[in-house]
């Protein structure tokens, strides 16, 4: 008669863990990863710019293997998608949101965009760096997929329209541009910020902050707004 097995005998049996699919990195169970990643790809476009990351840099950025990247984006070109939908485009909203609200008034409307733009770089300090150099910049990886397609029909002629609207009112200067305008007010906003770290080098000045940035674009607003 053969002897009884343990499990006849009654003794449980041990209980394994579930087994993850194959090719299912074992970081992959932990929610925030993702995000995690975003971020660390943001940085990484930010500081040397889309076409010099890899996505090697990028895991090193985020401390993870790389296989993680490949897991939740694919390739290289999805990972610059999701960077794309997933933190630029809608920081850009949220500004655009921000004005939708603004009265009739034109310099309520600007004051807003300085205010707004202060507001989202304080929050996101990669933004001015990764504008100039990948929207901005002849050849830059997300001009076409963001600036033509996705912002600049929405904020800049909604802006450029309310300026010519305001002008033709007679209350700011006709001999300004509503669509230069524009394009002055990233210059005053945008580019100080990006280049902020220059400036407090060269005039060795801490103060040259998000603040006075802010008060120094608006005093130069007002005065050459005025009809």
């Amino acid at each position: 008669m053969d002897t009884p097995t343990p499990a006849k005998r009654g003794r449980p049996h041990k209980t394994s863990a579930p087994k993850r699919a194959p090719g299912r990195p074992a970081a992959a169970d932990n929610p925030d990863l993702r995000a995690r990643l975003l971020d660390a790809a943001i940085a990484c476009y930010a500081r040397q710019g889309i076409a010099a990351t890899s996505l090697r840099a990028i895991a090193a950025e985020a401390g993870v293997n790389p296989a993680l990247l490949h897991y939740y984006f694919g390739d290289k070109e999805q990972l610059q998608e999701a960077v794309s939908n997933e933190r630029l485009i809608p920081v850009l909203m949220s500004l655009r949101d921000g004005l939708m609200g603004e009265g009739k008034d034109v310099f309520d409307l600007i004051g807003g965009f300085v205010a707004g733009i202060g507001r989202i770089v304080a929050a996101h300090p990669w933004l001015p760096s990764l504008w100039v150099r990948e929207v901005l910049c002849e050849g830059g990886a997300l001009r076409e997929s963001v600036l033509f397609q996705k912002i600049g029909p929405v904020l800049p002629q909604m802006m450029a329209k309310r300026f010519a609207q305001a002008q033709a009112e007679g209350r700011i200067n006709p001999e300004l541009d509503p669509r230069l305008l524009m394009v002055s007010l990233i210059g005053l906003t945008l580019f100080p910020a990006a280049s902020a770290p220059i400036w407090r080098f060269m005039f060795d000045a801490e103060d040259l902050d998000l603040d006075t940035q802010r008060r120094h674009a608006l005093a130069l607003l007002d005065r050459g707004l005025m009809p």
